[in-house]
């Protein structure tokens, strides 16, 4: 007998679930990589998409969609997406090995923030002063959570260091992922979940290969460890992730996101002795506050075009 399929968001305490466990893997990932030390962003952008493959593949087996996941008649947005996705990994995967861990992660939530910003300049999207003011201020959040690592307007110079281009590096990673999770939005209104998260690894994964020419560090037994579960650790928190939006409304299940930033800190604290400064703190709840706000205010006018969707049809 087949199983049966229940509509998206009727099992709400599911969905909370599977998204906090797909967080929580999501930072032991981001936490093997911070331990494997200072490896080049494009190796560990190929360990990450790579291993993350057999995860997806074994999923795939067992839904017998092994045959035809690749199957499309986009392969050009899936290559687009893919470079765009990697550019975003490489910078975000630098940053995570020059910052520590919580400041790493949290610098990461600018990009609901961009999102708002590309759709507007990009999309023409009608953005109205509630969501513009939330950008407005989460990015205030950001800049205080930068402040200490660029320096700007101390003695010191300028954007120097290795933090200060890790924090740059992590901006950029932001708002390059805004870019990809537009191109997603597309890619979702014709094509599977597994097609597009298949796509992207394995595209990640030949892009990773590029880098070789450019310099792979030789690796220690541990470091490889390290690297290889953080690629299956990301496959199944993909996993974990997608499933999560099966069981519940995305306006319910977004905000648990942020429980990242609580692990990044007891994490960061732990295992590499990252003590959260005040900067960190106050910036974070900044920016969790504002992307929260976003997240409110789309279910809100998700619920108004919904309604306005069943009066219309009645009126005619």
């Amino acid at each position: 007998m087949s199983p049966t399929h229940s509509p998206p968001g009727d099992r709400p305490v599911t969905g909370i679930l599977l998204k906090v466990l797909s967080v929580v893997i999501f930072v032991g990932m981001s936490a093997c990589i911070k331990a494997a030390g200072q490896v080049p962003a494009g190796q560990i952008v190929f360990f990450r998409s790579f291993f993350a493959v057999f995860p997806i593949l074994v999923l795939l087996a067992w839904r017998r969609e092994l045959a035809t996941a690749l199957v499309t008649r986009r392969p050009l947005n899936h290559i687009a997406r893919g470079v765009v996705g990697v550019s975003s990994m490489g910078l975000g995967f630098f940053a995570l090995t020059r910052l520590p861990l919580p400041e790493a992660i949290t610098l990461n939530y600018a990009q609901p923030l961009l999102v708002v910003v590309i759709s507007a300049i990009f999309l023409s999207e009608s953005i109205r002063i509630y969501r513009w003011t939330a950008v407005v201020v989460g990015l205030v959040g950001v800049v205080i959570i930068s402040w200490p690592r660029l320096t700007l307007f101390s003695g010191e110079a300028a954007i120097s260091g290795p933090e200060a281009a890790g924090v740059v590096a992590a901006l950029v990673a932001a708002a390059i992922s805004a870019v990809a999770l537009l191109l997603v939005r597309n890619l979702v209104t014709t094509e599977r979940t597994a097609t597009i998260v298949l796509w992207f690894s394995l595209t990640a994964s030949a892009a990773g290969l590029l880098t070789i020419p450019f310099g792979w560090a030789s690796l220690t037994a541990t470091q490889a460890a390290f690297l290889v579960s953080a690629g299956i650790c990301g496959g199944i928190a993909q996993i974990f992730m997608t499933e999560s939006y099966r069981h519940a409304e995305a306006s319910t299940v977004a905000p648990f996101e942020y429980t990242s930033i609580v692990l990044g800190v007891i994490v960061g604290y732990v295992a590499f002795g990252d003590v959260p400064s005040a900067h960190m703190l106050i910036g974070g709840a900044i920016v969790v506050g504002a992307g929260i706000f976003i997240i409110w205010r789309e279910h809100r006018l998700g619920i108004a075009r919904a309604t306005a969707r069943k009066v219309t049809p009645s009126q005619n």
